[in-house]
């Protein structure tokens, strides 16, 4: 419990900092945090519990995007501020390091699985993300001019 406490404030201030690095709005930092807290969390949770890093990456997309959804409504910014730095924690970079790697070291075995892997992790991200973005979502209702009660 204490390890998933840590990992959910190291994959917070991770986030925060890519955003920062990326300029996202001060109103932001928070819910970005949060966002790219709650998608590692449930990565490192899924992990734990044996399922396979392509899996736990789909599972991650799925409430980091609910929630950069909500965000976006709530603080009036682009979903793509929370998308795009909560998806931070989650992207494959090691494995393109290492398909990189081994392509220059003439490895093609190795670059080839490495690739593999790469591209379903990167796969499993943008289909959680879609699933989520293709939901209908309620909108905010717009102020009208009052009612008269008549008809």
């Amino acid at each position: 419990m204490l390890d998933l406490l840590r990992q959910l404030l190291l994959g917070g201030i991770g986030t925060l900092s890519f955003g920062i690095l990326f300029g996202i709005p001060r109103k932001c930092y928070l819910a970005c945090a949060a966002t790219g807290a709650v998608g590692w969390v449930t990565y490192e949770l899924a992990v734990m519990l044996g399922i396979g890093a392509v899996t736990a990456n789909l599972l991650a997309a799925i409430p980091l995007t609910l929630l950069a959804r909500i965000f976006a409504i709530t603080l009036k910014a682009p979903v793509t501020v929370f998308l795009l730095t909560g998806i931070f924690p989650l992207v494959p970079g090691a494995g393109i390091y290492y398909t990189a790697y081994y392509f220059i070291q003439n490895d093609n075995l190795q670059m080839a699985a490495s690739a593999a892997d790469t591209v379903k992790i990167a796969a499993a991200l943008a289909i959680g993300i879609s699933v989520v973005l293709g939901l209908p979502f309620p909108r905010p209702k717009k102020a009208g001019p009052p009612s008269t009660g008549k008809n």
